[in-house]
């Protein structure tokens, strides 16, 4: 019992993410109902688009998108129940009926000089059906590693709506980090141009006898974030066609949500698939997965968002008394819009980051033994190793990419986005990943993992762990551990946490999971993820979306 005192006994922080509601049809308690008939339900809405067909042309277009999102979401409703009972803390049990799929459809044309139609029915102007390209697009990504990664999958996009040549993105130099790596400095430039040959063309650099011939240098614009593909074709295609050369700036998020189910799998072909890390980053990521798996079965990645900027941009109070008000008080003032705000407050209403000590409190609540072996990903943290020290303590088999790469890490020291995908390459391969946080990393990674068999992601419920932490002197350990396990359910990265329309589309990628037919997993031995026989069948058709490696280049 004083042992697991002890665990509640360290001084304490917060959380920050965003809280995920399950997903689920809730009975009457009192009067139990007969269970909805989905072919009653999409029989009377086919009969209901013929009848409205008699009148309307693209009117039903729209609600056959629609019945189509719901036939997608039956497949969610099946896992009625899924957390009801004891969670494996590991691996979901449900897992293998889901697996990421990003294959164009024969609806999808092989050439973008042909017309794609959007959820609103509206088809592409006669410009985008021309068989020329309409000029040549131009992106800034902006920010870190992974908000750039979302950059450069939505541009992919972009380029397609606007049958536009895609130059290779220009990464941000300028942002917190001041990385001064080119798109080549960490992505296979290669690779990326020959997998997505058959979606978008796909250049290195605008030719030189080309920008020579223009009148004017390349129109520059920024465009509203979340912009529909009707906002790209209305605004933004008529500068393309007249200047030729167009540069969209601070390029991150700019595209929305919910698109065409077929521009959706283009979006996860470019980010799963052609955004393949240079070989010396793979390399050594492979090299440190193997340091832990040969340490250990199985592990946990834990990604740790606990810089000094990012605490400061929260207002959140993390224990460090007078010190640390002012120092984050004076990294605050960069920012000249943020208000002050009430820490408790900002805590209670779960906007703040978990420590690492909390971290691990959630961990061990959870069920994982401090014999567990975790990696953690990070950059600077604030308070050093005296912040990670209850961390340490609770799982003292604590691993950094420091620890296990040694001499092999100093090339890559001075470029913290190469250092980032380092920490990606390892967090994605691990048996569970946990984030303190819910930024872009955090994110990027979920949705991977989804759209990779479902791996086991652990991200805290905000809106119920931050409350909770305030109060966990005043409880034993018993009756914490039961809270964070009743408040994390939801929240473990299952199947049954997707769903259309929910928050970001890269950390939920809903039209690029498949639901794998029933006969593929009876008796665990075809089709399921975890069984050799699931990853090979899942390897096949991973390469059958792969181009040859020896493709020609597609450059001007």
């Amino acid at each position: 019992m004083s042992d697991k005192l002890a665990l509640l006994q360290h001084p304490g922080g917060s959380l920050l993410s965003h809280k995920h509601e399950c997903w689920k049809w809730r009975s009457s308690a009192a009067q139990p109902r007969k269970p909805i008939s989905w072919s009653l339900i999409c029989g009377l809405m086919l009969f209901c688009l013929g009848m409205i067909s008699l009148f309307t042309g693209h009117v039903a277009s729209d609600l056959e998108w629609y019945s189509q999102r719901l036939m997608k979401r039956r497949s969610y409703f099946k896992l009625e129940g899924i957390n009801k009972g004891p969670i494996d803390i590991w691996q979901s049990d449900y897992a293998k009926y889901f697996y990421g799929c990003s294959k164009r459809s024969r609806n999808f044309p092989l050439s973008p000089n042909q017309s794609l139609k959007f959820a609103d029915s509206s088809f592409l102007p006669a410009a985008i059906r021309a068989r020329s390209s309409n000029g040549y697009l131009l992106i800034a990504a902006s920010g870190g590693l992974n908000q750039q990664r979302t950059g450069i999958s939505d541009a992919v996009v972009v380029a397609r709506i606007l049958n536009a040549t895609l130059v290779i993105p220009e990464l941000d130099h300028r942002s917190y980090w001041k990385d001064d790596s080119d798109f080549a400095n960490i992505f296979d430039v290669n690779w990326f141009i020959s997998y997505l040959a058959k979606d978008v063309t796909i250049v290195r650099r605008v030719p030189d006898k080309f920008m020579r011939s223009m009148d004017k240098p390349p129109y520059t614009m920024r465009v509203p974030r979340k912009s529909p593909p009707e906002y790209y074709l209305d605004q933004v295609l008529p500068i393309l066609q007249r200047r030729s050369v167009l540069q969209l700036t601070k390029f991150d998020y700019r595209l929305a949500n919910n698109i065409n189910d077929e521009l959706q799998k283009l979006r996860c072909r470019a980010n799963y698939h052609a955004l393949r890390f240079t070989k010396p980053i793979q390399e050594l990521g492979q090299k440190l997965v193997t340091r832990m798996r040969a340490m250990a079965n199985r592990f946990i990645a834990v990604h740790l968002r606990f810089e000094p900027d990012m605490l400061a941009f929260s207002g959140c109070y993390f224990g460090g008394g007078d010190k640390e008000r002012n120092e984050l008080g004076e990294i605050r003032k960069r920012w000249e819009t943020l208000t002050d705000v009430d820490a408790d407050e900002e805590r209670r209403r779960g906007r703040c980051p978990l420590t690492p000590h909390e971290v691990g409190l959630m961990l061990r609540a959870l069920g994982f033994a401090n014999d567990s072996y975790i990696y953690v990903a990070s950059g600077e943290i604030y308070g050093g190793e005296e912040t990670l020290r209850p961390l340490r303590d609770l799982f003292p088999n604590f691993y950094t990419k420091e620890m296990l790469a040694n001499e092999d890490l100093k090339p890559f020291l001075p470029f913290s986005s190469r250092l980032a995908a380092i920490d990606y390459i390892v967090c994605d391969e691990s048996d569970v990943f946990v984030t303190n946080n819910n930024g872009n990393m955090a994110k990027i990674l979920a949705g991977r993992r989804r759209y990779m068999g479902h791996k086991r992601t652990i991200r805290p419920n905000a809106k119920r762990f931050g409350p909770l932490m305030m109060e966990r002197d005043e409880m034993d350990w018993d009756t914490f551990a039961r809270k964070v396990k009743a408040f994390q359910k939801g929240f473990m990265g299952e199947p049954d946490e997707m769903r259309p329309g929910r928050g970001e589309f890269h950390e939920y990628p809903y039209s690029c999971i498949c639901e794998r037919p029933l006969s593929d997993v009876v008796d665990n031995k075809r089709g399921d993820p975890r069984s050799e026989q699931g990853n090979q069948g899942l390897r096949e058709r991973s390469k059958e979306e792969e181009p040859a490696l020896g493709a020609k280049e597609n450059e001007a």
